[in-house]
């Protein structure tokens, strides 16, 4: 555990740390699960009704792009949301965002291209690029800047050494931070310019509490949009996302789904069709998030936690941990096995400084946070 496969590909950490914390569990201690990013409730209760009417059918696969009234439902929402028209036929279901980044990557570039990530990220961005062969180009941002990308270090980056892609995300994980329109868009036309393909990973929209999240697809219709359900919607183990695609890439990224993954899951596709429509049950659970938003940022502040601000979207925090330690893992471990509180290394999204760091998520309960807050008090108070 916590240790790379033989060729050295490193493990996604927050889910060794789930792996550990069930275990913990499941002898019998009691664990609160700050580690990994997914919603505490369940899915708006017309989409399980959905899903029930559904079971007694045959589930066979669907359109290798997916069911024809959730591509015609999410073409409404970009009109709705964020007044872009987007034809349906330009949209694919997939297995959430990770199959859409595989399918992106393949789609939209040669074997070996190097794609440009933010460092702090996601840490599949990294994993799953070197798993597939990719080339990884990483543009450090900084708390100074409110962790967010700029054009002007994305052309520093290239002339450094060229990339074929970026893979950007706003809101983003681990930091939360978020670009506004004119900064997304000096990001966009910086792309353009040097002939970078952009992929926009806008997983966590909707999730924003600085300001309304904008996609790409308000900019551009040459970006490749990236979406899921998991995270606004909470349905990340129904494994059900989309992309958009440019026109002069979509037959190529459906014959890719049509032999890598047939179609996404019918019965979440019917769900996903539902869900679409249940907003008012999506922003219930962002208002609590935006309470235990607070509440966390707060109470790590007072326990001596570096954490300035509290992000713009998302449900993380990203902490410093400078007054306790420089070993992040080492951190996570012991506060694990000793306070029950399981939290991600921030070297899961930073290999170069992310000793530094923890994330803590906050899209659990509000009982989940306080209680938390209580037993770090105690396991820094003994010494950490």
């Amino acid at each position: 555990m916590l240790t790379p496969s033989p060729d050295g590909l490193m493990p996604f950490f927050a889910m060794d740390i789930l792996k550990r914390a069930k275990a913990l569990e499941a002898q019998g201690r009691s664990v609160c699960h700050l580690e990994v990013g997914e919603p505490g409730a369940p899915p708006a209760p017309r989409v399980i009704e959905a899903v029930a009417r559904a079971l007694p059918e045959p589930q066979g696969y669907t359109n290798a792009k997916g069911l024809t009234g959730l591509r015609e439902g999410l073409a409404t929402y970009y009109e709705r949301q964020h007044g872009a028209s987007v034809d349906s036929e330009l949209i694919l279901a997939t297995m959430g965002s990770s199959a859409g980044f595989i399918l992106a990557f393949h789609t939209a570039f040669r074997p070996g291209a190097r794609i440009a990530i933010t460092r702090p990220g996601y840490p599949a961005y990294v994993n799953t690029l070197l798993g597939l062969g990719f080339g990884v180009a990483e543009i450090p941002v900084s708390a100074a800047n409110g962790w967010r990308l700029t054009g002007e270090q994305i052309a520093a980056a290239y002339a450094q050494q060229p990339f074929e892609g970026l893979l950007f995300a706003s809101p983003a994980n681990p930091t939360g931070a978020a670009v506004d329109r004119a900064q997304l868009a000096d990001i966009i036309g910086t792309c353009a310019r040097l002939g970078v393909t952009f992929i926009s990973d806008e997983i966590y929209h909707g999730l924003d509490y600085a300001g309304p999240s904008v996609s790409a697809l308000e900019l551009t219709r040459d970006a490749i949009v990236i979406n899921s359900f998991s995270k606004y919607y909470c349905m990340t183990g129904w494994r059900i996302g989309w992309m958009v695609l440019p026109e002069a890439l979509i037959r190529r990224a459906e014959i890719l789904q049509q032999n890598l993954f047939i179609s996404a899951p019918t019965l979440s596709q019917i769900g996903a069709t539902v869900a679409l429509e249940e907003r008012d049950y999506a922003e219930e659970q962002k208002a609590a998030y935006a309470q235990n938003r607070l509440l966390l940022g707060q109470g790590l502040r007072e326990l001596g936690f570096d954490m300035p601000g509290d992000g713009d979207g998302a449900f993380y925090a990203y902490a410093g941990i400078s007054r306790f330690s420089n070993d992040a893992m080492d951190f996570c471990l012991n506060m694990l096995d000793r306070a029950g509180v399981a939290a991600t290394p921030g070297i899961d999204f930073d290999r170069t400084n992310g000793n530094g760091f923890v994330r803590f998520g906050y899209a659990g309960t509000q009982s989940s946070i306080e209680m938390a807050l209580e037993r770090m008090r105690k396991f820094l108070a003994a010494g950490g």
